[in-house]
């Protein structure tokens, strides 16, 4: 269900109990996440990642267009991961919009933020912590900003994404994995 513009809401949000619906539907198989987002609230699209995570299904993803900010855990929760030749993927500090209150406090909120993307896309990529970071807090590659931009085979050779390609290959990969798990293996 869409809530009224006057509400504040993420598409995030709204896909959350469709993914549960489709854990809990025993003629769904897998499930093939495709990703073309400039990112966008944190901690909708954290959970949004965590759940994707925490699949009992087999899931592939695959970046089209980009995967920016909050869209880089999305885009490695699932089990196996692909990007187009082309598609960006924007690695950046956890940034707000508005009104800030200037104290130690706030600071040390947007430093566990940002901690938990970090370790989320640790644990869930080849990615070392230390090497995520650096890529997020990279001077001189963004106008006016802090962080990097990956482009396709990029992505892959940091370790972030596991394949560069595109439907096709997400979806014989996607099969495959059902298969192994039809079978009884571990995806």
């Amino acid at each position: 269900m869409s809530l009224p513009p006057q509400n504040k809401t993420t598409k995030y949000e709204h896909l959350i109990p469709q993914i549960v619906g489709l854990c809990d539907n025993p003629q769904i198989k897998g499930i093939l996440v495709i990703l073309n987002t400039v990112g966008g609230d944190v901690e909708a699209g954290l959970a949004l990642a965590e759940l994707i995570a925490s699949i009992n299904k087999p899931v592939v993803s695959l970046v089209l267009g980009g995967a920016h900010s909050i869209g880089v855990p999305i885009a490695v929760a699932s089990n196996y991961s692909f990007i187009t030749p082309t598609a960006t993927m924007t690695i950046h500090p956890v940034r707000m919009s508005g009104t800030v209150i200037g104290v130690q406090q706030t600071f040390e909120f947007f430093d566990q933020m940002q901690e938990r993307i970090v370790a989320f896309v640790a644990k869930n990529s080849n990615i070392e912590e230390a090497r995520f970071r650096e890529l997020m807090l990279s001077v001189g590659k963004l106008a006016r900003d802090v962080g990097t931009i990956l482009v396709g085979e990029e992505a892959v050779k940091e370790k972030i994404i596991d394949e560069v390609g595109g439907l096709t290959q997400a979806m014989n990969k996607l099969h495959s994995l059902i298969q192994e798990a039809e079978a009884g293996e571990n995806i």
